[in-house]
This record gives C-alpha cells, sequence and structure tokens, in this order.
C-alpha cells in the first residue's frame, strides 16, 4: 500500500481527486456547520455540538485524502492481476531492441516496434508501477536447434519471450551424398548463444528455474560412455544409409524394399515404419555399423539430437517418447508407456544396449551439470526438463493442443501436425499417428522434407551466390525483399510453376529420388514471377498434402495455426490461405513456437501449468481468408502441379536412383 501512496502521490488523478477534495472540504464545513446549529437545540452545549462537527470534518478530510490512494493503489493491483491472468507477464524485451538494452521491465514505449494486431506484453502506462514491484514470474531458457542454428530465449511461464539469441551452425554436405553437423559446434553455439543472453538480461538470468530444448529431428550422434561424440552426427536429410536398410529389411514379398511381413510388424507396434530412404536413425545405425565398424563397436549410446543436447546438460543418456520413434524399435500402443520391442531391434540388427532409456517429455532429467551452471552463470539447480523434437514442440507452442486441431510449420521443412486420440497408419501417403508430449495422445505428423530450404537455396545459390557474377560481400535480409517483390506478382506466377522438391520427399509420396524443377519459364518472365512461383510451389505442395491429412483425421479442414520462419511473411500466409481455401491463422511471433513449446512443456513438467491451458495463453497477429478471384487459377495450376509429379516421377528415378 505504501507503493501505492507514493504512486498516488506523482500522477495526474492524485491532484483532480485534491481539487475535488478541496471543493467538498468548503462545502462539507457548511454542512457541518448547519449539523451544529441543528444540534444544538436538542439539548446539546456548544462544546459538544463543536465536538461533533469537528469529528465530522475531520473524517470528511480523511476520506477525502486517503481513501483515493488507497483504492488507486488497489484498481492498478487488480488491473495487473487481471493481466497476468490473461497471460501477459508484466515483462518485455525485444532482442536487439535498443530502446530494450539493459532494461528487463516493459514501459510501453516501445510497443510501436511490434507488428500490427494484438500487441503481447501491451499494458496501460499506468500499470506497469505495480508490475515492476511484483514477484517475477518463473522463467524457461529454451532452445531451439533448427538445422541452420541455434536459437535460445528466455521465456516466462505464461508465453512471454522476454529475449533471444541464436548462432549459425555449418550444415556439412559429404560428397557421398551425406548431410551433417559437428555436434559440438552445436553445444559451442548454445553456450554461445545462451551465454549473450543472460549477460544481457542478468535479472531475468537469476529466475531461471528450468532449462528445456526443442530440436531438429531424425539426427544420429554415436556417443562414448563420457558422452563424447564419435563423429559428426547425421542429419534428418541423410540419405546414405538406404541400401543397407534395404539389404537389412528386403527378402520375400517386398513393399517398396522391405519384407511384407516385416512391414506389417514395424507398422502394428510403431504406427511407421523406416523410411526406405534412409532419412530415419535406423538407417542411420546400419549405415555406421556397416561404413564405420570402428565407431560402432565404440559407441556406448546412439542419440538423437534432442538427446545429445541433453545428454551434454544433465550427464544423462536419455531418450524421449517422440526422439526415439524413428529408430523405429519402440512398442507405441500405450502412449503413456512407450518401451524397447526387443523383436524390432532384432529385425534391425542393433545392440539394444547401445540404446539410452525412455522418459516422458515432460520428465525432469536431473539439474543442470555444475560446470554448464557455472559457464553460463545460472543456478545448479535449475531443473533441466527432457523437452521434445520440433514438430511436437510446435505443435504446443502453436496452441493446437486440442484433437483433430492442425498446424502447419513453414522452416527449413514443413510438415502438418495435429493430435488425435488414436494410434493409426497411412501407408499410401507415408503418414502415422506417434507419441508426442501430451499424455495420452498421439500426433499426427505429415512432413514433407524441404519448404523454406527452398527460399535458401534462390538466395544462396541463385540470387546472392558469391561468384565472380557478385562481388558484394554482405548478403541483406533477402526474405523481407523476397516478401516486396512477390506481391507485386498477380497469382499464378505469370504462368511460371515450381516443384520444391530439392532433397526428394516424404509425404504424401517418399521419394528420395524427385528434384525441384521450374516449368513454364518465357522471355516474359522475370526473377519476381520466378520468387512468386517459388512461394506458390511450396503451397501447393502443402496442398497435396492435405487431403490426405484429411482423410486421416476423419474431416476436414477449415482453420490452420501457421507458425515457423515462412509465417512472418503476411504475403505467404495469404498464398497459402488461397491455395489450400482455408483460414490461415498467424500466430503472433510465428518464429519463436518451438522456443514457446518447450517452454511450456518444461512448465507442464515442473507442474506450472496444464496443457490444456495452453490454448489460452496463444495469441494470433492475424488471420487470412482464402480470396475467392484467385480460386480457379490456383484451382487449375494444381492439377498441373500433380501432373507433373506423375509424368517426371520416372524421369528422376532414371537420373537419381
Amino acid at each position: 500500500m505504501l507503493d501505492g501512496l507514493k504512486h498516488a502521490l506523482t500522477v495526474r488523478s492524485f491532484w483532480i481527486y485534491q481539487f475535488v477534495s478541496f471543493i467538498g472540504m468548503g462545502v462539507f464545513n457548511g454542512v457541518t456547520t448547519w449539523v451544529e446549529n441543528i444540534i444544538r437545540p436538542r439539548g446539546f452545549t456548544p462544546t459538544e455540538a463543536g465536538t461533533l462537527g469537528a469529528l465530522m470534518l475531520i473524517g470528511g478530510v480523511l476520506g477525502a485524502v486517503i481513501i483515493p490512494p488507497f483504492s488507486d493503489a488497489r484498481r492498478h493491483i487488480q488491473r495487473a492481476d487481471r493481466a497476468i491472468r490473461a497471460g501477459f507477464g508484466g515483462v518485455c524485451f525485444h532482442h536487439g531492441s535498443a530502446q530494450s538494452a539493459g532494461r528487463l521491465f516493459h514501459t510501453g514505449a516501445d510497443a510501436g516496434n511490434r507488428p500490427a494486431g494484438r500487441q503481447r506484453g501491451a499494458h496501460h502506462p499506468d500499470e506497469r508501477f505495480v508490475e515492476e514491484r511484483m514477484t517475477p514470474e518463473k522463467l524457461i531458457l529454451a532452445l531451439d536447434h533448427g538445422t541452420s542454428g541455434m536459437k535460445v530465449a528466455l521465456i516466462t511461464i505464461s508465453g512471454e519471450v522476454l529475449g533471444w539469441e541464436s548462432e549459425p551452425v555449418r550444415l556439412i554436405l559429404t560428397p557421398d551424398g551425406g548431410a551433417e553437423q559437428d555436434p559440438n559446434e552445436w553445444w559451442a553455439a548454445f553456450l554461445s548463444a545462451a551465454g549473450r543472453l543472460i549477460k544481457r538480461m542478468p535479472d531475468a538470468g537469476r529466475n531461471v528455474s528450468a532449462i528445456c530444448c526443442s530440436t531438429q529431428g531424425e539426427g544420429t550422434v554415436a556417443v562414448d560412455k563420457t558422452g563424447q561424440a564419435l563423429g559428426n552426427a547425421i542429419l534428418w536429410m541423410d540419405m546414405r544409409g538406404a541400401p543397407h536398410l534395404r539389404r537389412q529389411l528386403g527378402g520375400g514379398i517386398e513393399l517398396d524394399g522391405a519384407n511384407i511381413l516385416k512391414v506389417l510388424k514395424f507398422v502394428s507396434l510403431t504406427g511407421g515404419m523406416p523410411s526406405m530412404t534412409g532419412k530415419d536413425p535406423a538407417a542411420h545405425m546400419l549405415f555406421i555399423r556397416e561404413t564405420r565398424p570402428e565407431v560402432y563397436e565404440r559407441a556406448h549410446k546412439f542419440l538423437n539430437v534432442l538427446d545429445y543436447m541433453n545428454l551434454r546438460l544433465t550427464g544423462r543418456f536419455a531418450a524421449t517418447f517422440d526422439s526415439i520413434v524413428t529408430s523405429w524399435v519402440t512398442d507405441n500402443r500405450r502412449p503413456d508407456a512407450v518401451r524397447y520391442d526387443n523383436g524390432l531391434v532384432s529385425t534391425l540388427g542393433l545392440d539394444a544396449a547401445k540404446l539410452p532409456e525412455i522418459v516422458p517429455c515432460t520428465e525432469v532429467l536431473g539439474t543442470l551439470l555444475k560446470d554448464v551452471a557455472d559457464t553460463l552463470g545460472l543456478s545448479p539447480d535449475v531443473k533441466v526438463v527432457a523437452g521434445a523434437i520440433d514438430n511436437t514442440a510446435a505443435a504446443i507452442g502453436a496452441g493446437t493442443v486440442e484433437n483433430f486441431q492442425p498446424h502447419l510449420y513453414i522452416g527449413t521443412s514443413s510438415w502438418i501436425a495435429a493430435h488425435v486420440p488414436f494410434k493409426k497408419t497411412d501407408v499410401l501417403s507415408s503418414m502415422a499417428s506417434i507419441p508426442c508430449a501430451l499424455p495420452g495422445r498421439y500426433l499426427l505428423t505429415a512432413l514433407q522434407a524441404t519448404a523454406g530450404g527452398n527460399l535458401t537455396f534462390l538466395r544462396d545459390n541463385i540470387i546472392y551466390h558469391k561468384d565472380e557474377l557478385l562481388q558484394e560481400a554482405d548478403v541483406p535480409d533477402i526474405f523481407k525483399f523476397l516478401d516486396q517483390i512477390a506481391v507485386r506478382v498477380p497469382a499464378g506466377a505469370n504462368g511460371v510453376l515450381y516443384t520444391p522438391w530439392i532433397w526428394g520427399e516424404r509425404a504424401p509420396v517418399d521419394d528420395r529420388t524427385l528434384r525441384a524443377g521450374l516449368y513454364n519459364l518465357s522471355l516474359h518472365n522475370t526473377r519476381a514471377d520466378i520468387i512468386r512461383a517459388f512461394l506458390e510451389g511450396i503451397a501447393f505442395n502443402t496442398r497435396w498434402l492435405l487431403k490426405p491429412v484429411e482423410n486421416f483425421l476423419g474431416r476436414d479442414v477449415k482453420s490452420i495455426n501457421i507458425v515457423g520462419g515462412g509465417a512472418q511473411s503476411d504475403v505467404w500466409c495469404q498464398v497459402f490461405a488461397d491455395v489450400l481455401n482455408v483460414e490461415i491463422k498467424q500466430v503472433a511471433d510465428p518464429i519463436y513456437a518451438n522456443a514457446r513449446g518447450a517452454a511450456w512443456i518444461a512448465a507442464a513438467g515442473l507442474g506450472e501449468i496444464k496443457f490444456e491451458e495452453i490454448a489460452g495463453l496463444v495469441q494470433f497477429r492475424q488471420v487470412y481468408q482464402p480470396d475467392g478471384k484467385n480460386r480457379a487459377i490456383y484451382d487449375a495450376r494444381f492439377e498441373v502441379f500433380q501432373q507433373v509429379y506423375k509424368q517426371m516421377k520416372g524421369i528422376y528415378r532414371k537420373l537419381n536412383g
């Protein structure tokens, strides 16, 4: 209350109250004198009547002076409480914002830097004094580790991103068709980004209660007993294990190169089967076994990307319900009790002793290792929650926690995912529902190989490729310019069509030989047409996937929450709405969806929130409705898109098989 009284003396509303009270005192004094004149004829002495009038006068003064500040303070406390219950953490910090550097609490001055739409963390200016003095909300240090780099964010339990830092990570493409990264570079990138963030926000760093990761999936790291990586990580794009997988699973009557009886066994227990493209950890481990036998022999455990990061944080060798799935060695029929199946391990020819223990995504693995805590300036009591791979975390961060509610993620790769209450497999469309972070539920994930990766290719290899044709040292924020250019081109890209299979495809067809292509170019077309065609081609590919998703869910999709780096583009969001003919809801700050999902998984693991509360915490920047005037042209282009696949798949198989 003293804070409220101090604040009241500095705000304009106090002096308005005092002016009114001054006038009121004069009126009240007159009334008191009138009352005294009434009382005296009723037997009171002049002293008694004067005393009673004086008491009434003092009461009037106290009421006029004391009650307004107290009620003012109480009103602000109630406002702040309502804000917190609505999901506003009372703090806001923007990465790279000059206004916010060195300052933890939001003052409202930099709210205009946010995109149009509902402002996360925007408060009435008079509310901030209460929030600055309130006990700080618990924070989660969340990792979003994608293929292109490491993002680290400080996020409140209610989902407010206070600050973030990022660090790029090299992608190593080998001459024999491999795709790798150095796990030590992952760790160095984490320490660098997290160190900068905590140094920049020391007050916030002291309130970190847990660390939780969201990472790229389908990667494989062989580690020894000390936790040291025995080589580079083999990534989800790597297809070198395909021939070894075919030899392991082939024979007899085959389906896509695998014995039909083995396929049925995999599907019945796991919900899916190893991708015969070789992109799963199942094939990665066989590749190591066959081509690097000394590494296989020395390997203590094979870990997914998430598992490796958790090992470095806690020293514990563990996989989560979702990170272990694509090793295809688990019985997933009970989503809350995922366990290894010895028969599947034997079918793949793997050593069961080299597989880590399995824990739920919300499991507290332990506390942060002391040397890591010391390096980052965090308490060694900070807990590490197991977390999830990217598609699981994005489903949480997108707010799609209800059954059958889909989200679309557009990053380097893309997917459509939705939680469902059942285990199911669609072999023909390469889709299945698999264990996830939500208790008792599965997550349908329909993954496509590359989405935003096509734009990165366009930027780095076509527009800003460093050769004799371009000597500039710096590459601008090209994606912002792509947006500005694409909006000037009409729907249909003036006839140019792009197929985005630049690294094969996984769904609705699982075909590693497919490749990207630009079709129908003429002398009349421009670079702007090609840019627009890239955006539309990825949307057509998503539409190709949407129908099998609707069949899987048993219902039409009317609305999709969109997240990921690509979701920052207003033009692309509208293209998706038009091509898919569904409502597209652009989640606010969509690039933070994975990190926010990791933070909420940690919050649930700590008992701070329940998963069903998350939908009420998510906010949307904008909602895009399909533009009817573009419907006919996009329907016609989509037919051609499908026809290109049918006519070109055989040629791609000859060229790349």
